[in-house]
């Protein structure tokens, strides 16, 4: 009898003692990535560039908003903030209270489609056969303050890229940056700008919260040589030895999180993609398995000659 129960009971306790690491630990586990990116000019000094993505921010979380607030020591030339920022009607000023002194910083933003709508609870295995880009049709309304948000970074200095054309000077770079608003939503209009980037800036950048092919496709063809995107989370809740089993958009699960090229079989005129596993989850998932949270700090360096 007791052989009879001992395996499903040790199954049961091996996946509770799973589900406690995944949401107490990993999920409270930052780390920072840092990656070398080859886009300056040559003769060019480098610039730092701090990516955060997919805070998910509610009020209580108080290890991420001390943690984001001490990626100031790391001095970046230039913050993106690829969207996803809050997930509570009373969240926006512990964002901002995470930024702290990176709000003095130039800075960038693209909205996430959790930055307008609260999250609701919805079955994760859902994301194993389709996107949650369906959940948000019959949601007309947004009920959360992201305008609020987006006034606040604006006031700071902060270029509002959602469907925007923007130029800002870093360190001794003039860079431009194309944005859009989120396709997970439909809220995406590239035609708003569209068009070859300016030969004259020093770096053209492209910024978006979610990495759909079509889009990334369109930038890199326009010119931009750096993309930056979140939304993925990295997958959440990877295989061990294997990685993401899911990505929540078109992007393949090879490139759900880190540095990689686009078109992915790179050549000369290809960009450099780097997609944000981010920093948080959804409050209605709050579990991460082998895909920390994070943030990115890319060191932009002048291209081989």
């Amino acid at each position: 009898m007791r052989k009879l129960y001992a395996l499903p009971l040790g199954l049961i306790g091996t996946g509770v003692a799973g589900i406690g690491y995944a949401s107490v630990i990993e999920r409270n586990w930052f780390a920072l990535r840092r990656f070398d990116v080859p886009v300056l000019p040559a003769g060019r000094r480098p610039i730092k560039i701090l990516h955060v993505s997919d805070a998910h921010l509610t009020p209580g979380r108080s290890r991420l908003i001390s943690w984001v607030r001490s990626l100031d020591a790391l001095e970046p030339d230039l913050v993106v903030n690829t969207g996803d920022s809050i997930s509570h009607a009373d969240a926006v000023p512990a964002f901002l209270d995470a930024l702290g002194p990176l709000l003095d910083r130039p800075g960038v933003f693209v909205y996430g489609s959790n930055d307008l709508y609260a999250p609701v609870f919805k079955n994760p295995a859902r994301y194993l056969w389709r996107t949650s880009k369906s959940d948000y049709k019959k949601r007309r309304e947004p009920d959360l303050p992201y305008r609020e948000l987006g006034a606040s970074l604006a006031a700071a200095g902060w270029l509002d890229l959602n469907n925007r054309i923007g130029r800002l000077k870093v360190g001794e770079l003039d860079v431009e940056f194309g944005g859009i608003d989120d396709s997970h939503i439909g809220r995406d209009k590239y035609d708003k700008v569209a068009g070859p980037v300016d030969p004259q800036a020093d770096l053209n950048i492209g910024v978006m919260h979610s990495p759909e092919p079509r889009n990334l496709d369109r930038f890199a063809a326009d010119g931009y040589k750096l993309l930056l995107a979140g939304h993925t989370h990295g997958g959440q809740l990877c295989v061990p030895f294997y990685g993401a089993l899911v990505t929540n958009c078109g992007i393949e699960p090879a490139r759900v999180k880190g540095l990689h090229r686009h078109p992915a079989a790179g050549g000369p005129d290809a960009a450099w993609l780097h997609v944000s596993a981010g920093l948080g989850t959804s409050p209605t998932a709050p579990v991460r398995f082998c895909c920390r949270p994070e943030a990115t700090l890319l060191t932009l360096v002048p291209r081989p000659a």
